[in-house]
């Protein structure tokens, strides 16, 4: 039987998924790649594997779409992994520099400058900029070195009210349903068990992993956190990118 490929995300909030996989009788039935978050997306997109943990942004791209089982990278306010940094308070800033390795977070950056900042700055890809959207394992430790720091999950709160859901697991394609519910039951095996992933990892000055891991993320696709998926298509369908 072939097997399922499946692309999932190198950053220490996805070990809980991925801890769970390797445990479970389901790794025998998948090809497993490890990316950073735009290349998950762009593998599904582009139809290189038949599944992902991809940012939600990335859900606005692909024509067919399968959110599978019952979990997610999310938060209920601030996610500690997620943030714009600058040299300047926020109301001073005039650009912003996106960070490569993501989709979601760019974008969830521009619609808090344009929704809840009442921003209008000017976007960059490359070069120098008042503030910069960093991501994931990067940030670690960071905010309490540069004299700004604005984590995003908590910002989507205020605006909203809802939780977020920052990347789901998404199939392009419809997939069995014994694998789907395999695979479900290895993700919840993770999620029980957060802290098995912690031993060996890097130590960052002013970082917990144990706060990380079971406070400022919530692994949980709750039908809030899918209420600010479709909230948030909707308002990066607006950024008109």
């Amino acid at each position: 039987m072939k097997k399922i490929a499946i692309s999932a995300v190198s950053y220490t909030n996805t070990l809980p998924f991925l801890n769970g996989i390797k445990n479970a009788d389901v790794i025998n039935r998948i090809d497993l790649s490890v990316d950073y978050p735009s290349e998950c997306a762009r593998k599904v997109i582009d139809d290189e594997v038949d599944m992902g943990i991809i940012p939600i942004a990335a859900l606005a791209k692909l024509p067919e779409y399968h959110i599978i089982g019952d979990y997610c990278i999310g938060s209920d306010g601030a996610v500690d992994s997620v943030f714009i940094f600058s040299e300047k308070p926020i109301d001073e800033i005039e650009t912003l520099l996106l960070d490569k390795q993501s989709r979601t977070s760019n974008g969830l950056a521009q619609i808090l400058l344009k929704h809840y900042w009442k921003r209008d700055v000017e976007v960059l890809t490359e070069g120098e900029a008042d503030a910069y959207v960093l991501i994931g394992d990067r940030t670690f430790g960071k905010k309490n070195h540069v004299p700004f720091a604005y984590d995003l999950g908590c910002y989507w709160k205020e605006m909203t009210g809802l939780p977020f859901a920052f990347a789901v697991w998404v199939a392009n394609k419809e997939l069995p349903e014994d694998f789907k519910e395999s695979f479900n039951n290895a993700l919840a095996e993770g999620v029980a068990h957060l802290e098995d992933v912690i031993s060996g990892l890097p130590v960052y000055e002013n970082f917990d992993y144990h706060t990380y891991l079971t406070e400022n993320l919530d692994f949980n696709l709750t039908a809030d956190r899918r209420k600010a998926i479709d909230k948030y298509l909707d308002l990066y369908k607006g950024l008109n990118l």
